[in-house]
């Protein structure tokens, strides 16, 4: 009878088989000391919006600091940006008031400006893919400006968000967030292989795992440079597990902001939900073989996902580096992790 490794690689390998599919790095640990890796540990790949995650970590920081209040508006920690007209709530812009937390939950009801629909063309996804470009959190407060709005309170999902959030980090520890990130997270936990591309990353790109757009090859260093804590994080299988680890034993911030995390939940889209920073992805148990998991952390657009579930403690870190067949990493961290717990 096969073992729990060898029935996880089998599953691994199909994927990584599949003409869909990127190149597949994969990783699930579980708590009895289970460790199946596909791929190099130490191979860096873009995470995308998992990149959401060390935003999170810098803001739960700062609030441990007391710097920084949650239930504050967050215009007040972005002095040098004009949020006006940004979200509004029955006809009246409230810009001013909706807070740090809202823009968290992503429930602040602002429009996304990554791959929401724009009223002159193409999403900006859709014109960086077809020639990549470089902006700036000035030009996406722009460009949401002129974007219908959500409405305040009701999940949204929205990059615009977190463009805000990295600039209340920048601002609130004056140095760009990559150097918060390198300061508060990768140095202090040892995670050598982590960091946020920039503009002076360019020469190195070359040195990350490829991502795929259906069949083409995808070349977007200028987009990776404007997304910081959006989706702008390089990592690797190796140090994807310490972050996860880190979280939710909560090394990296207090133990009650965790709790906050993971409470109040609200849909984004379905089977997506939102907490405060944190992702949930969650099916009904007929459609996992009736085994119950809520996995909780975050995933990425170009097939990544860094998840743990709550209940069994497994950890999936993987990604299939394909921004289309969006289903794909999630069917095989469903499959993998039910081996891992079983």
């Amino acid at each position: 009878m096969a073992t729990r490794e060898q029935r996880i690689h089998r599953l691994i390998e199909t994927s990584a088989a599949d003409r869909r599919t990127g190149e597949v790095l994969w990783r699930v640990v579980s708590p009895d000391g289970l460790d199946v890796v596909h791929g190099d540990l130490d191979r860096p790949f873009f995470v995308a919006s998992v990149s959401k995650l060390f935003t999170v970590a810098c803001l739960a920081q700062l609030r441990d600091e007391g710097r920084l209040d949650w239930d504050a508006p967050i215009a007040g920690s972005l002095p040098h940006l004009d949020l006006s007209g940004l979200a509004v709530e029955n006809g009246r812009d409230v810009s001013g008031e909706i807070t740090v937390r809202e823009v968290m939950s992503h429930t602040a009801g602002l429009a996304d400006y990554f791959e929401g629909p724009r009223p002159d063309g193409p999403t900006t996804l859709e014109r960086a893919i077809a020639a990549d470009f470089a902006w700036t959190a000035e030009e996406v407060v722009e460009w949401t400006r002129a974007m219908t709005p959500g409405r305040r309170g009701r999940g949204l999902y929205s990059d615009t968000g977190f463009q805000l959030l990295d600039a209340v980090v920048e601002h609130l520890d004056a140095r760009p967030f990559a150097a918060s990130v390198r300061a508060r997270i990768t140095e202090p936990f040892g995670l050598a292989g982590t960091f946020v591309y920039t503009h002076d990353d360019h020469e190195r790109f070359g040195d990350m795992a490829v991502i795929r757009n259906g069949a083409d090859d995808l070349h977007l260093p200028l987009l990776l440079a404007s997304v910081d804590g959006q989706g702008g994080v390089v990592s690797t299988l190796r140090d994807g597990v310490a972050f996860l680890r880190a979280f939710f034993d909560a090394r990296l911030f207090d133990a009650a902001l965790l709790d906050e995390m993971l409470t109040d939940w609200h849909r984004i889209f379905r089977p997506l939900e939102y907490g405060t920073g944190v992702m949930r992805f969650r099916l009904p148990a007929v459609l996992t073989g009736f085994r119950s998991f809520s996995f909780e952390g975050h995933s990425g657009a170009s097939g990544v996902v860094w998840y743990r579930d709550a209940r069994s403690g497994v950890i999936v870190v993987g990604t299939v580096n394909q921004l289309k067949q969006r289903q794909l990493p999630y069917q095989l961290m469903i499959r993998t992790a039910a081996i891992a717990a079983s």
